[in-house]
């Protein structure tokens, strides 16, 4: 049996399942195609043999191949380097466009998009693919081709998804790259990987400023010997600096390729195991470890995630606030075409020109999936409820959060006054390496607030204590194992730092790095990273827990708690908290919210003390950084810092000891 909620203990519940929606969900669908009769047995079915599982999944998708593999899973090498869909040939394209122009689709719309600007677009399936075979042609004319790293740092616009695919498309490797990144941390990663051409735009706008990227990729460029080439969107405009033979404008990329069905703008034949993107991800020592993912690794454990947890069906039209830097970027792209759906991409912030912008794009584009980040809840709903009140949002059925752990105040906040107290939230946590989810929501199991309601099939999740024993009711760490196609194929150029990242700890097992909780009900509760963890004299707790408590007082819209030295308890949690407009900063103040965790948690988890700043040092995708905040603290070297989008707040945070 699963950990999945044994359905008792209703009054728990914030959203129960609708009977004729369950039945009609591409999950139910799935566990009536593998005659598996319920989803319990579904799930173990798809641990105990996820050779099985994957390749139902592939069938299930009706995903298409160049050559049929010959088997779904070699496991020849271990576990850590599982291979999936050996003999095959396929290009991950072909599933997110060809087979649906073929099936009579090309008019359906691939993406629509919405600059912060209001500057608006739309493709459809049979455009997207001339212009994939356009843009793919003309790298073929710069000499890109199979195995090359391509550097991706562009706004979320169209063409930021037609570079992805072009690239796939003649088997490079793409390289994404957050939209905010300043020169050295670009060039850092594009130089690590040895980058041959780097595709940027002019620049954006954000907040109605101009961003100059084409000089950041000029800077950048510099420091990147292996660039041979920059290729240059039109996006802001205007006049931009320019390096006559490297310098190539994207509108004039492929000029000639046919428009359809060209020889130069066909689909190389790749393996399945082809890399077709490295992403980059940040630690809290060392460089950023760039992590390997394969033409049908990610794209296909993306769009099972859409599948079976979101219930993404052509119809849908699926907006998530994200950045191609942070994986739910190529996430939406690649998981929202290989289920025919369409993408709503948008290039600016969720509050300008006013708090209600992101509510707009709902209701202008009819959005049917929407998901933010826990962070960006809490940052809208301290405008109220009047923002999303302006705007008819009746077209949306399945809301979705990721990147941080929730708080239950902007977890109701979101269920009532976005989804109307009627909506599912699919509560959803991975990673980078993992290619998505390890845990989720879904339509056949009911909700309680800020939980997931367990693993996803075909993600062999687990809690162990310290001693590697399967714990349940108490915090452990989350652990994998068996494989997934997702699973990253190791760091780019550093194999044994991947083994001794996730597989070094107890044999054949990937420690994720979350700690975790499973309660008696069996909901599952992500409590922050390991390193995050607070241990105050014995009794270790998830930050996430200290802030909800924060939250829920009705003067703080924000807040984060870490641990710091102490000479006799070994560890006291200091508390950062951001005020609702109108709160007064005083000493009473921070008394009653050291009070307000004390009710909560117990006296010996109160704050040692409580800071009130102006803001909490976030990367684009409003994920707070709390090791950043701790080493501020303390004094110690913050470590990679340059995805965060607002700098400045890390002056504010004070020194602790």
């Amino acid at each position: 049996m699963s950990d999945r909620a044994p359905h008792a203990g209703g009054s728990r519940y914030a959203w129960t399942p609708d009977p004729a929606a369950a039945r009609a969900s591409r999950l139910q669908r799935l566990i009536d195609r593998t005659g598996t009769g319920d989803y319990d047995t579904l799930y173990r079915r798809s641990v105990d043999d996820p050779a099985w599982f994957w390749g139902t999944v592939a069938e299930d998708l009706g995903l298409e191949w160049l050559h049929r593999y010959d088997q779904v899973l070699d496991l020849s090498r271990g576990i850590p380097w599982a291979r999936w869909f050996t003999g095959g040939r396929t290009n991950l394209t072909l599933n997110a466009l060809d087979r649906w122009v073929r099936a009579g689709a090309g008019a359906h719309p691939a993406i629509i998009w919405e600059g912060e600007d209001g500057a608006t677009r739309a493709l459809t399936y049979a455009a997207l693919l001339a212009e994939v075979e356009r843009v793919a042609g003309g790298l073929r004319r710069l000499g890109i081709g199979r195995g090359d790293p391509v550097g991706v740092f562009t706004p979320m616009i169209p063409e930021t998804a037609v570079g992805l695919l072009a690239l796939a498309r003649v088997g490079a490797i793409a390289v994404p790259v957050f939209s905010g990144f300043a020169a050295p941390a670009a060039a850092a990663r594009l130089a690590d990987c040895r980058a041959r051409l780097l595709i940027t735009a002019d620049g954006f706008d954000r907040r109605g400023r101009r961003v100059a990227m084409k000089a950041v990729a000029d800077e950048t460029a510099a420091e990147v010997p292996s660039l041979e080439h920059v290729v240059v969107i039109r996006r802001a405009g205007g006049d931009v600096p320019w390096t006559p033979g490297r310098d190539v404008w994207w509108h004039e990329l492929g000029n000639g390729v046919r428009a359809s069905g060209g020889p130069a703008g066909e689909a190389e034949a790749m393996d399945p195991e082809d890399p077709f993107m490295v992403i980059y991800t940040s630690g809290t020592t060392g460089r950023p470890k760039g992590t390997v993912h394969v033409h049908m690794g990610f794209p296909l454990k993306g769009a099972a995630d859409m599948a079976y947890c979101f219930d993404v069906r052509p119809a849908d039209r699926v907006l998530w606030y994200t950045d191609i830097g942070w994986m739910m970027g190529p996430w939406l792209i690649l998981g929202a075409l290989w289920l025919g759906a369409t993408m709503v991409l948008y290039d600016g912030t969720p509050d300008h020109p006013g708090p209600d912008r992101l509510w707009a794009l709902v209701a202008r584009h009819r959005v049917t999936v929407l998901g933010v980040s826990p962070t960006v809840i809490r940052a809208l709903m301290r405008a109220g409820p009047e923002p999303p009140r302006r705007w008819d949002l009746s077209s949306l059925r399945i809301l979705g959060a990721t990147g941080e752990p929730w708080n239950p105040e902007p977890w109701r906040w979101y269920f009532e006054h976005v989804g109307g107290g009627r909506l599912p939230i699919m509560n959803y946590s991975g990673g980078t390496e993992v290619s998505g989810g390890i845990v989720c929501c879904d339509l056949l199991h009911p909700q309680v607030p800020t939980a997931f309601t367990g693993p996803i099939p075909g993600m062999a999740a687990d809690v162990y204590d310290e001693t590697g024993r399967p714990v349940r009711g108490e915090v452990g760490e989350l652990v994998l194992t068996q494989p997934w196609p997702g699973m990253t194929r190791g760091f780019w150029g550093d194999a044994q730092r991947y083994l001794d990242t996730y597989w070094s700890r107890w044999p054949g097992v990937w420690v994720h790095g979350d700690w975790v909780r499973v309660d008696a009900d069996g909901f599952w509760y992500i409590l922050g990273r390991s390193d995050d963890t607070l241990n105050v004299a014995g009794k270790r707790i998830g930050p996430a827990e200290v802030e909800s408590a924060l939250v829920a007082h009705p003067a703080v819209s924000e807040a984060a708690a870490i641990g710091v030295p102490h000479p006799v308890k070994g560890e006291v949690i200091a508390c950062f908290v951001v005020l609702r407009p109108g709160a007064a900063p005083d000493e009473a103040l921070r008394e009653a919210l050291r009070q307000t965790v004390a009710a909560s948690l117990g006296r010996a988890l109160a704050p040692e003390v409580v800071y009130i700043v102006g803001d909490l040092p976030k990367t684009r995708n409003a994920k707070v950084m709390r090791r950043v905040i701790r080493a501020r603290a303390l004094g110690l070297d913050p470590g990679e810092v340059s995805s965060l989008e607002n700098p400045q707040a890390v002056e504010e945070i004070p020194r602790v000891i």
